[in-house]
């Protein structure tokens, strides 16, 4: 938190967090053109930008007309403060940790340590959403397989928007077919109900804007954190569909398959992490601060901490290496992210396209934890001594833990 108030003046008009909320300003827009039977996809918005989420998410933005406009960029900013926080309590739970003072206090420090994150830190300056809809998609994940309403929380986030559905085709690869058809039905039922309310703007949106995705921004756009952003920067220009394609769908394999081999072992929060970051990487354009994903990964490297220290080094790195580091251009004006800092030298391919480095990375990671873990199993089935086999192998901890952060700490 220091470092987020400390590398840029927190009330400068075009990056200070406390001078932001650009984004939740839209939204409003969006739900008062609805109400009021403009169209949410012809004309531009405020700032001059378009709206670009889907029908459903302007009903589900008609409470922001309750709050006055003079109010609403705070009140939103508190709202995804809690709502951070509640993704890290979610990410223990998801760890196998109970509830309890000593997990709340490290939550909340851990939380705002992740406020410097800079998918983070963007998502609470724009006003976006990005956090709530991973809430949504953690609540469904760290639900018992087979609850009866697993499946809802992604279902509705992918009808706000449409990266999420990502986790409709991950419950289907992990044979979790019950979540699968909640989130598919959930999806279905908000594009229902907003052809009910609005069938003009739905008629649009899936027949015309849903295809143009230059409508957000150029491809080349630094902040463009995506594989289709990764080809553009390195090209210049916008890289052929077909190529897109083929990397996007061999990189979906890739993620995917890990993701099942990391749920098998008992890895669910890595995975769903995992499955966050692919969709991110694979959608055709991911600003920046879609990687929120971040937060259950440096949770994650936390918890291993906890019985090796040495993580703490890989969680320190992952903080440096997606942190909101600033550089003031103007007077008035600093861009925040590794990926838009100056470039040491005319073209520089690595800096630009850090979240999706680091993507990388986490993938590898992944692999090694499942590849472990499976081999830990095969020596536990031919061991006389269990207990002793798992202690040695050193992962048990990471598997196993069903003990509250008190205990462990």
């Amino acid at each position: 938190m220091a470092l987020v108030f400390a590398s840029v003046d927190p009330r400068l008009e075009k990056a200070g967090i406390l001078a932001g909320g650009l984004d939740v300003h839209i939204y409003r827009e969006g739900a008062w053109r609805l109400l009021h039977g403009y169209s949410l996809y012809r004309g531009e918005t405020v700032g001059g930008l378009l709206y670009t989420y889907t029908p459903f998410s302007a009903i589900v933005f008609l409470p922001g007309l309750a709050v006055p406009a003079a109010w609403l960029t705070d009140a939103f900013l508190l709202v995804n403060l809690v709502v951070l926080y509640a993704c890290v309590l979610l990410c223990w739970r998801m760890l196998g940790y109970r509830l309890s003072p000593r997990l709340a206090s490290i939550s909340a420090l851990l939380a705002i340590t992740c406020v410097f994150l800079e998918p983070v830190r963007t998502t609470l300056f724009y006003g976006q959403i990005n956090l709530v809809l991973m809430l949504l998609v953690l609540w469904d994940f760290s639900r018992p397989d087979g609850g009866r309403l697993r499946g809802l929380g992604a279902g509705l986030a992918a009808g706000i928007k449409l990266v999420p559905a990502f986790f409709i085709v991950q419950y289907l690869v992990l044979r979790q077919w019950r979540s699968a058809a909640t989130a598919t039905v959930a999806l279905a039922a908000t594009i229902a109900l907003a052809w009910i309310v609005s069938p003009s703007d739905s008629r649009e949106y899936w027949f015309s804007t849903f295809f143009h995705s230059e409508r957000i921004a150029p491809d080349t756009e630094p902040a463009n954190q995506s594989i289709r952003g990764v080809l553009a920067h390195l090209t210049g220009g916008s890289a052929p569909m077909w190529l897109w394609l083929v990397l996007a769908g061999v990189v979906a394999g890739a993620g995917l398959t890990i993701v099942v081999a990391l749920d098998r072992c008992g890895e669910r929060l890595l995975a769903v992490t995992l499955g966050g970051m692919t969709a991110c990487a694979v959608s055709p354009f991911s600003w920046g601060h879609h990687w929120v994903w971040f937060v259950p990964l440096l949770v994650h490297l936390v918890y291993r901490a906890q019985a090796r220290p040495q993580w703490w080094l890989a969680a320190a790195g992952l903080v440096v290496a997606t942190g909101a580091w600033t550089y003031q251009w103007t007077p008035d004006f600093a861009s925040v992210g590794v990926f838009v800092l100056p470039k040491p030298w005319h073209t520089e391919p690595i800096l630009e396209n850090a979240h999706v480095i680091v993507y990388v990375f986490a993938l590898l990671y992944g692999l090694s934890v499942a590849r472990r873990a499976e081999a830990a199993a095969v020596r536990f089935t031919h061991c006389d001594l269990p207990g002793r086999c798992r202690e040695a192998d050193g992962i048990a901890g990471t598997i196993h833990s069903k003990h509250s952060l008190a205990e462990e700490v």
